[in-house]
Parts: C-alpha cells; structure tokens; sequence
C-alpha cells in the first residue's frame, strides 16, 4: 500500500471515533441498546471487536475493512480498462468496443476526452469508469439488520438475573400454580421442588465446591392433561424467559426441517436477543414421544434416534452456536453463543401405548399357577404412574437421552370431577372468560350445574382432556352470543343442562334488578 493508503485509512480512523458515538444512537437521540453486527461478517460487536462505522448506519469490522483494502490496494484498475497494443482489452478484441460508449475510453481525445489530455469533461483520469461497485445510498436502516437479529448490550453493574434470596419456596410454587391448574397434585410438587433446586443452583453457582447437576425433567401424561399448561403457567409465575418447541419438526442437521439449535434460538428470541438472560431461562420441548427410535425402519431416520443424540450436548450444558432472529443458519445471519449449563429442560409427551409396556412388564409372570398375575389385573389404575425407565427405553428413546432427563413424573388422565372444576374454579376459567364477555354487555351470565356436568360428560366422550371443553361451550355460546346484543332487554342468561343436552334451551330473564347489580358489581371492582 502507497503512503496515500494509509493516510486514507487514518482519516477513516479518526472519522470513525467522532461518529462512533452518533451511529450507536436511536431515532430518539439516545444510545442504542443492542450491539453493533458486522454488515460483512454479521459478527456482533462483542464477538468481532471494534466496528467502524459508514454512512447509513453500516458497521463493518476491523478484520473486514483491513481485508478489503488489501483486497482495494492490490487491485489494477486502470490495467483492467487501458487497452493493449492491439486495440483490444483483457485481451479480447471483441471487447474493443465497449469502449465507444462515453465515459469508457481508456485513449485521449476518445469520446469524453475534450483536449486531448487524458482527462475528460467530467474530471476522471485514463482508463476509469464512471460507475461504483456498491450504492451506499441505497442500503437504508441500520445495514438492512433489524433489531430482532441484533444482539443486546451488556450493561456494567446490573443486578444478577437470578437472586436467590427472591426465589419462592416450593410450597409457594406450587400454591401459585394451584390458582391455575387444577388436580395434578404429585406432578406440581415435582416441578415446584425441581425449579426450586435449579434456580438455587443457578443463583449460587457453587456450593462448597460441590457441583450441583441439573434438574432437567420428562413429563409423561396423556392428551390434554396439561403439560404445556403447566410449564406456561410456571414461567409466568417465575418471570423467565420461556421457549416452547416441538420435537416433531425438528430433524437432523443437514435435511428439511429445524436444526436442533433452533430450540435454543427461540429462547434467545423470547429473552429479546440478551444472552445472559436466555442462559438462565426453560426451555419446553413439547411431543418428545415423536422423535422416539423407530423400529425396523429402512430408511434413514433423520427424525427419531438422530435428534435425541443432537439433543444431547443441550441436554447436559454446552456452547452452542445458534442464529439470532432465524430458525436456520445461513450467511447473512448473525450468529451468537449461549451456554446452556444453566438452562432448564422440561421435555412433555403423551407416549401413546406406552401403558401396554408398562403392563407387559408388570404381568410378565405366568398366567397359571400360584403367584401368577391376570392380564386385567392393572385395568382399573393408574399405569402410567408406574412408569420406569427401562419402559421408557423399550418405548424407543435412547439410554443417553434417559439419562439426562433425571426427574421423570406422570399427569393422570381427567376425571369427571376435575373436568367441572376446570371450568369454574380456576383464576381464568373457562366459565369466567364468557361471564367477562357478557358482563360488558350489562348481561349476568350462569351455568346450572347440570349444565356442568352434560358439558363434563361431552368432554369425556371426546377423550382430548382439557381441550374439549372449549370446543363445546364455544359450540353452545355461538347462538347466545350471536343474539343477545340485538335485544337491550335481556338481562340474565341461565344456561340449562337441557339446553347442553339438546332437549331444551337456555333460561332468558329480562333486565330489571339485575342492572343494578351489576352496576354495583362494576362499582366495586373500579
């Protein structure tokens, strides 16, 4: 590089430092809280070091501005359009007249050049074209990398994410999620007891140079019993960051699907790009069961014992490299590194026919004889809860994967009970929601209790858990809602058993003593 390179360079160097400080401000004048990206490299600021900055808001790294002017000092341009003794450029005759357009000519007194001394009307010398090799007008915002791709700054003297003496004891976890959910009883002291230990370890790091493994853990129970629920309600209550995935799109690295890092940079996502956050959130892999082995299968299974064993570095605590603000890497997006040490796992699944393993277990005695166990002797209990691991295995997952997933725990099916109680009792029950909706039209809303029980009844016949309730109320409420606010009249509605039954409909009442007190209810609550 000539001396005039280099004076370039520190004159680019200077400008840099006097708008370093201007290019990391917002649209409000304030400094920006997320990290500078490379627009070459998309290395953030903390992984690539010192950025300069070009118009437009574009940051380029030192490693990439020293790279291109090597790459600018090395280049002939003038060789690249002077032509040879022939006529000809780059050796080509045929390219000779390329030339003849105005602007191109590498000979004096050509079209362009006035007095015949090289230098043209428009001031450029020799051989030089009059074009640029990138528009810098044309990239608008902050080098086409939104805030979602960009990394959040780290800031000097924040309190730690986790304190530990502000994490709830296990009784008052689990108290908090019986607001919401509903039975469940063994499965909410599990997770209370397990979060609470994670989070102690977490917060503490050590303790008497003990190492305290994780708490990782596998939620078995059937359809609707409410896992995802759960874990939702537990990382509400608990203020982290929480990710929910699905194990059925994820594949092996390489196919058509989501990478298995994808898990992990959703909960960067969720923790709005800031990886110290992120590295202490819950990540919940939903439908486990899916990426089971499968059994007797030709083909290549990108699917099934693949994932797990990718899932394995995650599982136990490693730097994973993921994509910030893209399901997929690809080469222009930004890539950041989490260590998920301190990451809580909770993996869910209904494993289907996993109670006729359990069974064949239990029953794997003669069938004669004395000591001898019937085939319907577990009919009437609950199967799943005798769960162990080496059923687990034989369901198709492997030992590795087993093995880090520590605390394994079941969620019995509904009853009719807990169905009535689902609709009423918890803080956001169903029941309340419509109440709500109706209360804003000044209409009292009720539910007989036959009506809660033929809604029972419909929800277990459908077998889906939970779910069902919502699908048949929405189906009964269509009419009243659709109804109700083209009468100002209508004060109450008592929906009736034999309405849910299909033998009656619901009890109308019109307004009266009812206005009052619902305004008075309104008066109350304000």
């Amino acid at each position: 590089m000539s001396d005039n390179d280099f004076k370039e360079v520190d004159d680019i160097n200077e400008e840099t430092e006097t708008s370093a400080k201007s290019s990391n401000e917002g649209k409000d004048g304030k400094e920006s809280e997320y990290e500078d990206v490379c627009f070459v490299c998309r290395r953030p600021e903390s992984k690539a070091g010192k950025m300069f900055h070009l118009p437009n808001h574009i940051s380029v790294c030192e490693d990439c501005m020293r790279k291109t002017m090597e790459t600018v000092s090395q280049f002939d341009y003038q060789g690249m359009f002077t032509p040879g003794m022939d006529g000809s450029y780059f050796g080509n005759p045929d390219m000779t007249g390329m030339y003849g357009m105005p602007g191109f000519s590498g000979n004096a007194g050509s079209d362009g050049d006035e007095n015949g001394d090289g230098k043209k009307s428009d001031g450029s010398v020799g051989g030089f074209p009059r074009f640029s090799f990138i528009n810098l007008a044309n990239l608008q915002g902050d080098g086409g990398i939104p805030n979602k791709q960009k990394l959040k700054k780290k800031k000097k003297g924040e309190a730690p994410v986790i304190d530990i003496k502000n994490i709830p004891a296990p009784h008052k976890i689990k108290a908090s999620l019986d607001e919401y959910v509903i039975g469940q009883d063994y499965a909410k002291k599990v997770i209370s007891v397990a979060v609470y230990n994670h989070y102690k370890r977490v917060a503490t790091n050590t303790m008497d140079n003990i190492e305290i493994e994780k708490s990782n853990m596998l939620m078995i129970g059937p359809t609707g019993s409410g896992k995802t629920y759960l874990v939702k309600t537990l990382a509400r209550l608990l203020d982290v960051p929480l990710a929910i995935a699905d194990a059925t799109s994820l594949t092996e690295a390489g196919y058509i699907g989501d990478d298995i890092e994808s898990v992990i940079s959703k909960l960067l996502a969720a923790a709005d790009n800031d990886v110290e956050r992120a590295e202490k959130g819950i990540v919940f892999i939903d439908e486990i069961d899916k990426i089971a082995k499968k059994a007797n299968a030709n083909s290549r299974d990108v699917s099934g014992e693949s994932v797990q064993q990718g899932m394995l570095k995650l599982l136990e605590g490693a730097d994973v490299e993921v994509p910030v603000g893209a399901s997929s890497k690809g080469a222009m997006v930004p890539l950041a590194t989490i260590n998920t040490r301190n990451i809580l796992f909770i993996c869910g699944g209904a494993f289907p026919d996993l109670e006729d393993i359990i069974k064949e277990r239990l029953t794997k005695n003669s069938l004669i004889g004395f000591g001898s166990t019937l085939k319907n002797a577990f009919d009437k209990e609950d199967v799943l809860s005798k769960v162990k691991v080496e059923d687990i295995r034989k369901f198709g997952m492997i030992p590795e994967f087993i093995g880090r997933l520590p605390i394994i725990f079941t969620l019995q099916g509904l009853t009719k009970d807990m169905m009535i109680r689902i609709l009423k009792e918890p803080k956001n029950a169903i029941l309340k929601q419509y109440q709500k909706l109706l209360e804003l039209d000044e209409v009292k809303l009720d539910f007989s209790d036959d009506a809660l029980e033929a809604i029972a009844d419909k929800a277990m016949e459908q077998d889906t858990g939970a779910r069902a309730l919502r699908s048949i109320i929405e189906e009964f409420m269509l009419d009243i809602m659709y109804e109700i606010p083209k009468d100002d009249n209508i004060g109450t509605v008592t929906i009736t058993g034999d309405y849910i039954k299909g033998t009656g409909g619901p009890v109308i009442g019109l307004r009266g003593s009812e206005t009052a007190l619902l305004e008075e209810k309104r008066d109350e609550n304000e």
